[in-house]
């Protein structure tokens, strides 16, 4: 099986990825700037990103619940269908409302669709925007003390290949994913600074005060307002209950939350300077 991978050098493509080549699979990792070059705004690049593949995972960019993205994403997978590609995954978040139009897409699109919702990535914080927070000492963050099952983003590249490999198993199911144990982000964060001999501290913001902060950064106003939205309902507490998703598909439990942080602070992640490279 061939496998195309969108946004391959993200925080679930990258591992979507490894799991997908340590299963033997031959992988196209596409990317805007990679040998495969894919960009969800340039349609110009999808029929070179689709050729010879058997099957595709989708991960939208900014949001899969984004503006746009349900348009983008479903005349994708036609395109995909039309070009052969017979499986098709996509990546969403787990109780995030907007995205409920993309994954409709996508289950109209004509493809064999497993839609995989996971809960927020332990990787947010030890990767992307939220990482030179970590590394100064101080997350702040829109998520007030509301529990989140914070799941390994190792643990969602495994899904995704299972789902693709495994025939009708996972055909025409949404993959509800979770880790294994609830924890609020000011638990997180202390949990990190344990693992890395180090304080650190969790300052709650309401999102409105964070959308402010992003606009000062030069976020477009409309990129804004859709954060905005997204994490005061996706924030809301609505999230706070596990599931069995990542057993049911990979027959072990998900990974731990400490697990994560002790390997990401020997790595040096989260010191000033990272011998890692993160």
């Amino acid at each position: 099986m061939t496998v195309l991978v969108t946004g391959a050098t993200g925080r679930v493509g990258r591992r979507v990825v490894e799991s997908a080549e340590a299963a033997g699979l031959t992988v196209r990792a596409a990317s805007r700037s990679g040998a495969v070059r894919f960009d969800w705004t340039d349609r110009s690049t999808w029929a070179g990103a689709l050729h010879g593949a058997d099957a595709a995972h989708l991960a939208y960019l900014p949001d899969v619940g984004a503006p746009g993205a349900a348009d983008a994403v479903g005349a994708f997978a036609r395109e995909a269908v039309a070009a052969g590609v017979r499986r098709l995954t996509l990546l969403s978040a787990r109780g995030e409302d907007q995205a409920h139009a993309t994954e409709q897409a996508v289950r109209d699109s004509g493809a064999e669709w497993t839609v995989v919702r996971a809960s927020w990535f332990a990787q947010n914080l030890s990767e992307g925007p939220l990482l030179d927070g970590m590394r100064g000492g101080e997350l702040v963050f829109p998520a007030g003390e509301v529990l989140e099952p914070f799941i390994d983003a190792r643990d969602i590249g495994d899904v995704v290949v299972a789902a693709l490999t495994g025939g009708d198993r996972f055909t025409g199911r949404t993959l509800d994913l979770t880790g294994p144990r609830l924890l609020s982000f000011r638990q997180a964060v202390a949990e990190v600074a344990a693992a890395a001999g180090r304080e650190m501290t969790y300052v709650p913001v309401s999102a409105r005060d964070y959308g402010a902060a992003l606009a000062q950064f030069g976020v477009p106003a409309e990129e804004v307002e859709f954060l905005i939205e997204l994490f005061e309902t996706s924030l809301d507490g609505r999230n706070a209950k596990l599931s069995e998703g990542v057993r049911e598909v990979l027959g072990r439990d998900p990974r731990d939350f400490a697990s994560f942080a002790r390997e990401c602070a020997q790595a040096g992640v989260w010191s000033s300077f990272s011998p890692s490279g993160v």
